[in-house]
């Protein structure tokens, strides 16, 4: 069975503007990929950094959203040494914000099979790190497991 990671903003995916086709597609992708946890298909993993980002976030209404979706993750990453040590290793390597930082160190802390993040950026930054999770888009990880 797949562990997954996801980042923040694949939680909140949905409430972004589905004007755009990019978006739109990502947002089906993390939707089937809640879907497939709760089938029990998939693990998802919950992390300190999840909950620090849900209680910042100014929008009661995805606050509430990311924390009902927050019950399909079955493996929960508390602040640790190790994470912090990795996820400074992670920012020099690949040159990633702190909060990216500490949530790719989560995923691979707990070896999760895949980080998944909508954030085009985060995930080519990603590919200067020597892990053993595979880094895509929720559109990617959809296609791959489905076999498009």
């Amino acid at each position: 069975m797949d562990l997954l990671y996801l980042d923040y903003n694949c939680f909140q995916r949905g409430f972004d503007d589905q004007q755009q086709i990019k978006i739109e597609l990502e947002a089906l992708a993390c939707e089937e990929i809640f879907v497939c946890a709760e089938r029990k298909e998939i693990q998802l993993v919950w992390s300190f950094m999840h909950e620090d980002e849900n209680f910042l976030c100014p929008f009661i209404e995805r606050k509430i959203e990311v924390n009902r979706l927050s019950f399909l993750c079955e493996i929960r990453v508390a602040p640790m040494k190790e994470i912090y040590a990795l996820a400074t290793t992670f920012q020099q390597q690949a040159n990633v914000s702190p909060k990216d930082a500490l949530h790719l160190a989560c995923a691979n802390f707990v070896r999760s099979n895949f980080f998944l993040s909508c954030d085009t950026d985060l995930l080519k930054r990603t590919k200067r790190l020597a892990i053993a999770m595979k880094t895509m888009n929720p559109i990617d990880y959809i296609k791959e497991q489905q076999q498009w």
